[in-house]
């Protein structure tokens, strides 16, 4: 036997509501076939003999819904946002036929058109009665210009009008109807007048209120009992005028938040400034009415022109005071309106400025906004200025908890999202790596090889510092992972965590032997061997250990700087490329078992001078470094840089030489502030005692003089001071001089020593 429930109407005559239902038994045969089958229709009666004028009907309607299974807990929340229903309307029961004597009660005066607009709303709350109702353009007619002409007189009466148009509004077909009607501009227009005549009760009621404090300095004045009642008779007043306010707010906004499903009426609405009134509105206690309010301005926060007008009222300021809240649902839609605003840069800025963020982090503690709190701040972890502020909340040791309790192989994406961005903070990690923090960590990523998790180990490793150095116990177990066996994405962000580990005490040559890492590193140079990525994390890698001087002539001995220089040729139009071979080069000239294969071997100096003045600053940087250690060490390659200088500048100067135009009396307005051009690079050339003066850049002999770079800068405005030289200064652990230059920042992440940091995201 089936039980299927259907409609639920009101008892004509009794307070009572019938539920009807259909059963439909069937008789099965041995193997299971239905047989025989048969449908009944029926009815069941709930008596309602509580029901009066004082009753709650949001508890009476659960309660009914609790002890009656035949009623689906979804009809409650079909109506659960509704206002209660007018008490008078339990007087009177209404009837479809008599249609017409409700409507001449509507020609009548006020308290007449109330009633006759309360016996239509019966009828209007049945969806059966709406198509019949649709039909009488008498009854539609007559509610609408009572509406337009009375609305101000009553707002038990405007209530009554809008809930009948609002249970059209509830079915897309009757748009036109309410269109038709022109009941949505009619709405604002009294929306905008309630809400004004709010602030003038606001006004007055302070008005007394100061009143009554200033009297209360002379508790003998005899003025003092007078007003003390005339306040408490006003904000009675007061309360109720609220109350009936609130209730036809409830139910005006809401027909108009089912009528903007379409977004040509919603722009309209948006020109006759919807949005500020719906943030006047936040300002009311009423949980129904702000739930409302709510999620109409969370529909109209997608669009950019919406949000503006959210900004310019102030929202982010209206809507802390509801987090947290008692009301669950009030919560969770603020949380989601949140959400779509912190989208924009500003907004977060406000956001943090109020103090969210740390009543949004209390809030990861509750299963319930968990998860919509954490994409919140995950936007928030995007702006690099508010990333330190996280180790000033519980919000870490938190995320730390759920990154050990989860159960699935794959993190949520939103948590390990967050923990990438904010593990792009020093101090954060510091939190993170406290205890066994990095172990776990490391435990589980190798563990279930999820590459989103080793990214946020990738970023942690960035940080110079006593947590770079925790890193020594795993470089093994990191390195294991360098294999084509792996996940490329996997292997790319163990690649990536290794060439961060520019520690001192770390032995790469061994690193490089026990685990055949340099033949995987020149396969993967190889032309289409691999994705861009990994190829890209490959040369990083190579950059980092060739620190090691053991470790460079160990790669030069494989062959891997011509790999380098034919990648270089591919990638040419690429700078991350570009810059990161560049800084392989720079690392090898350093030592002397790599700096001859560079200079004499191969034709990387050449393409070193060809990128000289490249457009890209860091690739100048580091190609400008490389060559004044290539000039030092090598005479005819001082000579050939020191031209290609020349040869730029002259360029330069002819180029702006053709494009001024001057006529004849330009020519003597320069003075001695003309820029000339240099000697012609043939005849200085030739002139050995130019090379080495006071001005001049070179010694004679073609070698640069380290004490010269540490008083003097370069012609592009680099201080060669800040870098030295093999034998000008002390060797740090690996060979390399104190002051070298840094690895230049990659798109993946940042250098430490740097100002700026880069967000992730899934």
């Amino acid at each position: 036997r089936k039980v299927k429930g259907g409609n639920i109407d009101v008892h004509p005559s009794e307070k009572a509501l019938i539920v009807h239902y259909e059963v439909e038994a069937t008789i099965l045969g041995e193997m299971g076939d239905p047989m025989l089958g048969e449908r009944k229709e029926c009815q069941k009666i709930i008596r309602l003999k509580s029901l009066n004028a004082n009753t709650d009907i949001t508890s009476l309607a659960r309660k009914v819904v609790e002890e009656c299974k035949l009623i689906h807990p979804s009809k409650l929340n079909e109506n659960s946002w509704l206002p209660n229903a007018n008490p008078k309307l339990f007087d009177y029961i209404a009837n479809i036929n008599d249609m017409d004597e409700y409507i001449e009660l509507l020609y009548e005066d006020i308290p007449d058109k109330v009633r006759g607009s309360a016996l239509i709303l019966q009828l209007a709350r049945n969806p059966d009665n709406l198509e019949e109702l649709l039909l009488n353009e008498t009854a539609l007619g007559a509610l609408a210009r009572v509406l337009r002409e009375d609305w101000k007189q009553s707002v038990e009466l405007a209530t009554n009008i809008i809930y009948i148009f609002f249970c059209f509004s509830s079915f897309s077909q009757f748009h036109g109807l309410i269109t038709h009607y022109k009941i949505g501009a009619l709405c604002m227009n009294i929306i905008d007048h309630e809400l004004k005549r709010h602030e003038l009760w606001q006004e007055e009621l302070s008005k007394k209120k100061k009143a009554d404090i200033l009297l209360e300095w002379h508790l003998n004045h005899p003025e003092n009992q007078t007003l003390r009642k005339d306040y408490e008779k006003t904000f009675k007043k007061y309360q109720g005028l609220v109350v009936k306010q609130e209730q036809l707010l409830r139910v005006a906004l809401y027909l108009l938040l089912n009528l903007a499903e379409d977004t040509r009426t919603e722009l309209k609405m948006r020109n006759k400034n919807i949005v500020h009134m719906l943030v006047k509105a936040l300002d009311r206690d009423n949980f129904e009415l702000l739930i409302l309010v709510v999620s109409f301005l969370k529909k109209l926060s997608i669009f950019m022109e919406n949000k503006n007008d959210m900004v310019e009222m102030d929202i982010v300021e209206k809507l802390v005071k509801m987090i947290p809240c008692e009301h669950e649902d009030l919560l969770n839609i603020t949380l989601r309106l949140l959400l779509n605003l912190s989208f924009d840069t500003g907004l977060r800025n406000k956001m943090v400025q109020v103090g969210l963020l740390p009543k949004l982090t209390a809030l990861l503690g509750n299963d319930n906004y968990k998860q919509i709190a954490m994409c919140v701040l995950y936007h928030i972890s995007m702006d690099d200025r508010f990333k330190s502020m996280f180790a000033y909340t519980d919000c870490i040791p938190q995320l730390m908890k759920m990154l050990f309790e989860c159960s699935d192989e794959r993190i949520d994406l939103e948590l390990i999202s967050f923990c990438i961005n904010l593990a792009a903070n020093k101090r954060n990690v510091q939190l993170i790596c406290e205890g066994n923090g990095l172990k776990m960590l490391m435990k589980r990523a190798l563990k279930f090889k999820d590459p989103l998790l080793m990214k946020m180990i990738r970023n942690i490793s960035q940080h110079d510092g006593p947590t770079k150095n925790l890193f020594i116990d795993y470089v093994g177990d990191l390195a294991a992972q360098i294999s084509n066996d792996e996940e490329e994405e996997f292997v790319i962000e163990c690649l990536g965590t290794l060439a961060n580990l520019t520690i001192p005490d770390l032995d790469w040559e061994l690193v490089l032997k026990e685990y055949k890492l340099v033949p995987y590193l020149k396969d993967k140079l190889k032309p289409g061997a691999a994705e861009d990525d990994l190829v890209l994390e490959v040369v990083i890698m190579i950059g980092t250990v060739s620190m090691d001087d053991s470790c460079a002539a160990l790669l030069a001995k494989s062959g891997i700087i011509p790999a380098l220089i034919e990648l270089l040729n591919a990638q040419q139009e690429d700078d991350e490329f570009v810059c990161q071979i560049i800084y392989v080069f720079y690392q090898m000239v350093f030592h002397q078992a790599t700096r001859d294969v560079i200079i004499k071997e191969t034709q990387a100096p050449a393409y070193l001078i060809d990128l000289m003045h490249d457009k890209n600053n860091e690739i100048r940087k580091v190609c400008d470094n490389t060559l004044d250690i290539i000039a030092e060490y090598d005479e005819e390659w001082a000579k050939k840089i020191q031209s290609e200088k020349f040869r730029w500048h002259n360029s330069q100067w002819l180029e702006m030489v053709e494009s001024r135009q001057m006529d004849e009396s330009e020519q003597y307005l320069y003075g001695d502030d003309r820029i000339e051009p240099y000697i012609h690079e043939g005849d200085i050339l030739e002139r050995p005692d130019l090379f080495y003066n006071s001005d001049g850049l070179i010694a004679s002999e073609g070698a640069i003089s380290p004490d010269f770079f540490n008083d003097y800068h370069l012609q592009n405005g680099d201080v060669v001071g800040q870098h030295s030289f093999p034998g000008s200064l002390g060797m740090d652990g690996f060979g390399q001089p104190v002051g070298i230059l840094g690895r230049p920042a990659t798109a993946y992440g940042f250098r430490p020593d740097e100002p700026y940091y880069y967000g992730y995201g899934s």
